[in-house]
This record gives structure tokens, C-alpha cells and sequence, in this order.
């Protein structure tokens, strides 16, 4: 290599330490770095103000219609969101695994996003025959939740596999196998004031479509592993809100 090579290989060098080296010291003393790597934010997904839809046949995909009866007998509907932000979620009242982690994140949101009655929540029940009105209520009522804008729900059992299986695309399946019976698949669904679903996109700009509800909001995990996404649900949530 010449002299020429040298001299230009060091002018690059130097050039980036006078820009960026600043930038990232600036970045340590405002402890922006450590942020970024406590919250999970950033791995794979972007952080913008904007959300993406979800387009399907050259569309953007709203929630499904759907109809069934809540913990206190009253007929509810997707109609009954439209004008609010809300999370819908398939569960079971006797699932010994995922749902217990679902409903206490869920319980998490509300608290951190706070008393607002432009924020619901809606809790399908994928077990039908077992969570009565009255089985759904006692489970409201163990977990403490008041909120008017949650509802359990319950009803025709075709009708929920339909709504979760195709509606959603959220994966729900009685399977003897399983603890429970039932295998679900945990995600949470994010609906805008219209009714439309949304969600961040993540580092090549594809919409992650559904968060993932079944892992512990802050728990620590190996590398590889699946990330909580508690955290970006309710920064998301909030710019809806």
C-alpha cells in the first residue's frame, strides 16, 4: 500500500472520531444506551411515532365483527369499541400455563396507561362450555379488574374458533395434549379508535402484527430467546391513545 492509501485511511478515521465519537459519549452521560437495553426496545423493531396497518388483499385489516355475551349477561360487540383503543386477547379461565401471565400483564397495561374511558380491553373465552357468564365474573372479580371498557367474553363455540382462527389469524385449538386442553397462542391484538388493527414494524418494515402476550413484562432473558413486548405494547397503546 502507498503513501496515498495511508494518508486517506487516516483521514477517515479521524473524520469519524471527530463526528460520532461526541455523539456516543453524549448518548452514555444522558444514559440513553442503558435505556434502550432495559426496556428491550429496539431488537429487531423500530421505535417510531408512526404505526403500521395490517394489509391484507390490498387493504387495511380491521377487527372482525363479532357478538357474544360478557361476565354480566349484556350483549357486547365490536361496535361497542369503535371510538376507543383496545387489546383483545383468546384465553381460558382454567388454563394452568400462558393465561395467568396474559391476564397480569393485561392487569399492567391498565394500571400504567391508567383510568381513561377511551381504553378497553376484550377477553375471549376459548373454552365456551366451562366460562359462563358467572365463571367469568368470579374470574373478573379475582383479578380485581372494574374497569366497564374490559369485558370476558363467552358464546357459540364455531363462532370464537372462527373469529380467532380466521378473523385474527391468532392460533386457538382444543388439544387434549396440552395442559388445560386447550392450545393457544398468546398474542395480543392492538385496535385503533376505527377498528383497525396496528402495530410497530420491525427492522426490515413489516408490521409484527400481534405482541406477545404470554411472556413476564421485565423478565430477563438468554440470547435467543423470545422478548417480552409488554413494554412497546403500551408506548404503542399510548400513541393511539
Amino acid at each position: 500500500m502507498n503513501n496515498k492509501s495511508y494518508i486517506g485511511i487516516s483521514l477517515v478515521i479521524l473524520v469519524f472520531g471527530i463526528i460520532f465519537i461526541p455523539k456516543i459519549i453524549d448518548r452514555i452521560s444522558n444514559n440513553e444506551v442503558v435505556e434502550n437495553d432495559r426496556m428491550n426496545i429496539g431488537k429487531g423493531l423500530t421505535k417510531t411515532d408512526e404505526l403500521s396497518y395490517i394489509e391484507l388483499y390490498g387493504e387495511n385489516k380491521k377487527v372482525p365483527d363479532f357478538q357474544f355475551v360478557n361476565q354480566n349477561g349484556d350483549t357486547i360487540s365490536n361496535k361497542d369499541y369503535m371510538g376507543k383503543v383496545y387489546l383483545i386477547e383468546f384465553f381460558f379461565t382454567t388454563c394452568p400455563s400462558i393465561c395467568p401471565i396474559m391476564n397480569k400483564n393485561l392487569v399492567g397495561v391498565e394500571k400504567e396507561v391508567g383510568e381513561n374511558k377511551d381504553f378497553g380491553i376484550v377477553s375471549i373465552s376459548i373454552d365456551p362450555a366451562h366460562d359462563t357468564p358467572e365463571v367469568l365474573k368470579q374470574y373478573a372479580e379475582n383479578y380485581g379488574i372494574t374497569n366497564p371498557n374490559w369485558n370476558f367474553l363467552t358464546g357459540d363455540r364455531e363462532a370464537i374458533y372462527t373469529l380467532a382462527n380466521k378473523g385474527f389469524g391468532i392460533f386457538a385449538n382444543p388439544d387434549e395434549n396440552v395442559p388445560g386442553g386447550f392450545a393457544h397462542s398468546g398474542m395480543f391484538a392492538l385496535v385503533d379508535r376505527e377498528g383497525y388493527i396496528r402495530s410497530r414494524t420491525d427492522q426490515f418494515g413489516n408490521p409484527i402484527i400481534y405482541y406477545k402476550g404470554s411472556i413476564e413484562r421485565g423478565i430477563s432473558v438468554l440470547e435467543g430467546e423470545e422478548e417480552p413486548q409488554i413494554e412497546i405494547l403500551i408506548e404503542d397503546l399510548k400513541k393511539l391513545l
